[in-house]
């Protein structure tokens, strides 16, 4: 048997479980909360739709490849978010100032010469990174689709 490919199948298990697990923890957290009235299902449709329009946002091209990205290099500078996206630099600029004003990243600026700008994740941008990547791999895994 190949290593890698019977290392890939023990990492892919161990993520299912795990994302199992999660779930199961969240329906059962969920469930308790309605029964004994401590949320409300308009409560409940009323956080839902406030979580729209981040959906909306991270679902958008280039946005979660940009938080992968800084998650995966800590710090990333404009043009190497340029190259390693293939992405032209109004399309990027556009993206990253939206994932600022919505408190994803961080801009640093390094006075220079040259001038350097750097981005990187805040806790709320590599928190949902974290979050993002299980619910990328069920929705796309045929074995966790019951």
């Amino acid at each position: 048997m190949n290593p890698k490919a019977a290392m890939s199948s023990e990492l892919r298990k161990l993520v299912e479980e795990r994302v199992e697990r999660t779930l199961k923890g969240i329906e059962d957290t969920l469930k308790r909360l309605l029964e004994n009235e401590e949320i409300s299902l308009k409560d409940l449709k009323e956080d839902i739709q406030s979580l729209e329009e981040s959906f909306n946002l991270l679902s958008q091209k280039w946005d979660l490849e940009i938080l992968y990205i800084l998650f995966l290099k800590i710090t990333c500078s404009f043009n190497e978010l340029k190259k390693i996206l293939d992405v032209n630099s109004r399309t990027l600029s556009d993206k990253l100032k939206s994932l600022k004003r919505y408190g994803y990243i961080e801009r640093m600026v390094e006075t220079g010469p040259p001038l350097r700008v750097k981005y990187t994740l805040t806790t709320k941008g590599r928190n949902t990174a974290l979050l993002a990547l299980p619910l990328l791999y069920y929705s796309s895994s045929s074995t966790l689709q019951k």
